[in-house]
């Protein structure tokens, strides 16, 4: 259904999470490299519990290497605290890569300017950042809900 995309993923029993989300949802997650984790990491699959063998998980050496193998008219969205358009204002559909970044840096700066048309943002106060796992569900289960209405 969806496309989850995490950018150097540092913390296993994040990544175990929303491979559970994913699960759930029908959705791929795509891990880019460097992980800091090995994916025979013990909290990893903890996290996951014993659905993360069900999970549909692809590796990739960089997010460019993923653009690459998809189609050209693949739709991205990058989610991040440096903008100001709140995710529920997207119009998702299905096959979009939710694209998140590292937990203690986010995306990359250039990444972010290249793509400014295709920021989103969870708005929040009374802290800069959410959990991973946390921002992962809030935005997949907006994009699940917006395919399920009536």
């Amino acid at each position: 259904m969806f496309n989850v995309v995490l950018v150097e993923p540092e913390i296993p029993p994040n990544t175990g999470n929303v491979g559970r989300l994913c699960l759930a949802t029908g959705s791929r997650l795509h891990l880019v490299k460097p992980l800091g984790f090995s994916l025979d990491d013990k909290t990893l699959k903890r996290a996951g519990l014993d659905y993360w063998a069900e999970v549909s998980v692809s590796t990739w050496d960089s997010l460019a290497a993923l653009k690459n193998a998809q189609s050209p008219d693949a739709r991205y969205f990058y989610l991040t605290t440096k903008t100001d358009r709140p995710y529920y204002r997207a119009n998702f559909q299905k096959g979009d890569f939710l694209v998140f970044g590292r937990e203690t840096k986010g995306l990359p700066e250039a990444l972010l300017e290249d793509n400014l048309g295709s920021c989103l943002t969870i708005p929040m106060e009374g802290t800069r950042s959410l959990n991973l796992a946390t921002s992962v569900a809030i935005v997949l289960f907006e994009a699940v809900r917006q395919q399920t209405e009536d």
